[in-house]
């Protein structure tokens, strides 16, 4: 770390305060305004054994994973030189020499097995996904044994849960750091100095292994308002932004101060159905609302054109994506001739439909993280009022718990589906009886049954049939609804260069970052 470093405070008025005093190194500055960081997405901090705050590691230039992904989102090493299947069950994998993490430690096999095991042992989605039953390491290798045939493995170990740590450091965090929050040693062109769930501060690793990194600090900043964010790009408060509202992009488009950076990603919004509801039990129920909602006017008019309206988990661009399953389209007349058949009727004239003396209303949970999501309730609940459904939107930063107690109906977020480069991540992260995110509390036979053959399938094109098969299992039973993907954008100063929008929604700051 710098030996000359100073402490300043740099003021900006953004976000309704002033921002926190930062440890900053002599050279250039680059802030960013972000509304992707914090607890409600469920990665503050820089621990990639917690939650998803591996993402914010990869993010911002901290951590780096074995294999990463290209613009075509296919697999390549990174701190990985090559590997190599030595049986189904046996994968060796070769290290990249000359790496060191940011406490000075080398990269070797020891310390990758120390990580991976510290996250097999931590996480709630790793073990699932991977099957590792042990690790060996030997000088600059490591090879996994898995339980079972695992041919996704690869994929996996570049997701960010996988950023190779230096567990000697430990996870502890640094002076300044706020509960919940914590710091890590990785091998990214960047070390944090301080960490809090509204803010990262950072310094360029001056030892980093892949060459010369240009910009001396970067300051994330967390943004809860899209107006302030705009705001703040506007008057160079911040400089660089991901997140804007989609009415935002008009300010900045053409405008030769500014530069867009825009691609289509797998995220997604989309909704599960609870079924430990006992409203959302009645699959009439179910269907009308997937049936209700106008995702083309919604991805027209509220996102400005800058999503892609979904049937499926995965975008066009996936061969296993929106063009391969069979979705209801948007017809409400439809969906009323549903909820007729099913008892469903509007007896008292107050435009709701009612049944057996129960109002048809809906609980729908989400969380204003995603500038989306509160606007696809908005949007979801006048559609559905035109069929006589009531939507009762529950928009929080505690969605998490709330999802926990099972006090909702329909629970809306956003995934990026994809992000390995392979169909299997969705699956084993929401679709699964035992799936960590599955929050329709549902098990389905052949989703399940499915599920065993595509986690073994070896050949590509296989298995992207066979998740074919699976999200139109999930369509079927109505226990899921896609809406919209994201094409994400990025917007800086004119004078950034090096930052762009990648398909699998991460590497946002890296080496490549200057500000001229």
């Amino acid at each position: 770390m710098k030996k000359q470093l100073i402490t300043a405070l740099l003021f900006c008025a953004v976000a309704g305060g002033i921002m926190s005093a930062a440890v900053l190194a002599e050279g250039k500055t680059f802030v960013y305004g972000t509304t992707g960081y914090g607890v409600q997405m469920g990665d503050e901090g820089l621990n990639p054994h917690n939650n998803y705050s591996g993402w914010s590691a990869l993010r911002y230039g901290v951590g780096e994973t074995l294999f990463k992904y290209n613009d075509n989102m296919e697999l390549e090493p990174w701190l990985a030189a090559d590997y190599e299947f030595v049986d189904d069950t046996t994968v060796k994998i070769n290290l990249r020499e000359g790496v060191t993490f940011s406490s000075g430690r080398a990269m070797d096999g020891e310390a990758v097995k120390e990580c991976l095991d510290h996250l097999l042992a931590v996480h709630d989605r790793a073990p699932g996904d991977m099957k590792i039953e042990s690790i060996e390491a030997d000088e600059m290798s490591i090879t996994i044994h898995t339980t079972e045939p695992c041919p996704a493995i690869i994929n996996y170990l570049g997701d960010p849960y996988g950023a190779i740590i230096d567990m000697q450091y430990g996870t502890d965090g640094v002076e300044g750091d706020s509960a919940g929050t914590a710091n890590v040693a990785g091998t990214g062109p960047y070390i944090a100095t301080n960490v809090t769930e509204t803010q990262i501060d950072l310094i360029k690793n001056e030892n980093y292994w892949g060459g010369d990194v240009k910009v001396d600090n970067v300051i994330v900043k967390t943004f809860s308002d899209a107006s302030s964010l705009a705001a703040s790009l506007q008057t160079g408060y911040i400089q660089g932004t991901y997140g804007l509202s989609y009415d935002s992009y008009a300010l900045f488009d053409g405008n030769p101060e500014y530069t867009i950076n825009s691609c289509a990603t797998s995220r997604c919004f989309f909704g599960q159905f609870n079924y430990d509801s006992e409203i959302v039990q009645d699959e009439a129920v179910r269907k009308a609302i997937t049936m209700g909602i106008d995702r083309e006017g919604f991805c027209t008019v509220l996102m400005e054109g800058r999503g892609i309206p979904a049937k499926a988990a995965f975008p066009s661009s996936f061969s296993y994506g929106n063009e391969a399953v069979t979705a209801p389209d948007y017809d409400p007349e439809g969906a009323k001739a549903i909820l007729e058949e099913a008892g469903w009727i509007d007896t008292d004239g107050d435009g709701y439909r009612e049944k057996d003396g129960q109002k048809l209303a809906v609980r729908w949970l989400t969380y204003p993280g995603r500038l989306e999501q509160p606007k696809l309730a908005e949007y979801a609940q006048a559609t559905l009022k035109d069929i006589g459904i009531e939507v009762d939107v529950n928009n929080t930063e505690d969605h998490l718990s709330i999802a926990e107690s099972g006090a909702y109906d329909i629970y809306v977020s956003s995934l990026t589906t994809a992000p390995t480069g392979d169909p299997e991540y969705f699956f084993t992260t929401c679709a699964l009886e035992n799936s960590a995110k599955n929050r329709s509390n549902h098990k389905i036979d052949a989703v399940e049954e499915l599920y065993e053959k595509l986690h073994q399938e070896f050949d590509k094109t296989r298995r992207g049939e066979i998740a074919v098969q699976m999200q139109q299992a999930m369509l079927d039973e109505s226990a899921i609804f896609f809406v919209s993907h994201l094409n994400m954008g990025i917007v800086t100063k004119a004078n950034v260069t090096g930052m762009a929008a990648h398909p699998c929604d991460y590497y946002e700051i890296t080496a490549d970052l200057d500000v001229q």
